[in-house]
């Protein structure tokens, strides 16, 4: 009896996302005909796209496929030619919009560095090379919703801006439970990072964490406070397996780890909700300047065809293919624009994407 179907819908968006995602729908088509993965992809507008046609940057037909799917593959969404749209029309509400109905709280940001590509990060090659760090941020809680939050006159006559960071009990345990499960499927390390010494939200947030870790107990579970963990990413980032925090530290440090990389042309992601429905894109932008020059790099996406079918298509083995087939290309040599180093040549994105559907 085969498998049941899965749905997966496909986003390509706006600049260079159409071009990553015509590759990356390539990789996966191989990987799901080689192991006889039973799915049905569709496709829908968001973003400017969306914008164009229907006159919205998240159309109702796009957002109920996107409840039906069981996983979404989103290329990039945003350019310059929506910039004079009011903010609610502007081509990123489609995204934070599909973030919001889709319930999607957590947030997995890998930080993978090649061996082969040791050279391209600003730290020395022996402390970066063979990097492969998993930063689990919570997205939809803590400071940056947080109420009350504004701007007022205080009792001194002067402006003063107030936000407030808080978080339920409930938030601090489905995010953690997120970390502890991806930690499982890794090297069985997590690293939970707070500022317990003063803030009281991060007491529990801490709390919660060592109470978790009784269910976890093949995962050794560690804690630092968001400074030190910020040096430690760039004194010795591969002392880290997986990292868990709240949403402003894990918008910094998931931003310090990608540069740690090089490149963020070679890095995935995935937004998460409860029921393990997931979206997946690249961390790029949709870097309008070289939409339709064949100079964008699709491996960031085809990484992240890898972490859709490990995280919401139960599909471990076909990740692993594809992130193997990767690994394989850069062996050859084969680098886009982004990662080539002084006198390498530089090959086009639907030559990348050749070479991965060949190593497969």
């Amino acid at each position: 009896m085969s498998a049941a179907e899965q749905n997966v819908l496909i986003l390509p968006g706006d600049g260079i996302g159409p071009e990553i995602i015509e590759q990356a729908e390539r990789v996966l088509r191989t990987v799901a005909d080689k192991e006889q993965l039973n799915l049905n992809l569709d496709h829908a507008l968001v973003g400017g796209a969306a914008i164009d046609a229907t006159g919205g940057p998240l159309p109702a037909e796009t957002l109920a496929k996107a409840k039906a799917a069981d996983a979404v593959l989103l290329g990039a969404v945003g350019g310059p030619k929506w910039d004079g749209l009011e903010m609610a029309r502007r081509p990123e509400k489609g995204l934070l919009g599909l973030r919001s109905e889709l319930g999607l709280f957590g947030n997995l940001r890998p930080a993978i560095l090649y061996p082969q590509l040791a050279s391209a990060s600003t730290l020395k090659p022996e402390v970066v090379a063979g990097l492969d760090l998993l930063i689990v941020r919570e997205l939809t809680g803590g400071i940056y919703f947080g109420e009350p939050r504004g701007e007022h006159i205080n009792a001194n006559g002067e402006r003063e801006g107030f936000n407030t960071y808080r978080y339920a009990e409930s938030e601090i345990r489905r995010i953690g439970r997120v970390a502890f499960e991806a930690a499982q499927k890794r090297n069985k390390r997590l690293c939970s990072v707070d500022k317990a010494n003063v803030l009281e939200v991060t007491v529990l947030w801490r709390n919660i964490m060592n109470d978790l870790a009784k269910e976890y107990p093949d995962v050794e579970l560690s804690h630092l406070y968001v400074d030190n963990a910020a040096m430690q990413l760039v004194r010795a980032p591969k002392q880290f397996d997986v990292m868990v925090t709240g949403n402003m530290f894990g918008d910094i440090l998931s931003d310090c780890a990608a540069m740690l990389t090089g490149s963020i042309g070679m890095l995935p992601s995935a937004s998460l909700n409860e029921n393990g429905q997931g979206m997946y894109e690249p961390i790029h932008g949709s870097a309008p300047d070289i939409a339709g020059t064949g100079k964008a790099n699709p491996l960031a996406t085809i990484l992240s065809v890898a972490m859709m079918l490990r995280y919401s298509l139960d599909a471990a083995t076909a990740a692993q293919r594809i992130e193997d087939a990767v690994s394989r290309v850069l062996d050859q040599g084969l680098r886009t624009a982004d990662i080539a180093s002084q006198g390498e040549t530089a090959v086009s994105t639907q030559a990348m994407g050749d070479a991965v559907v060949a190593a497969l």
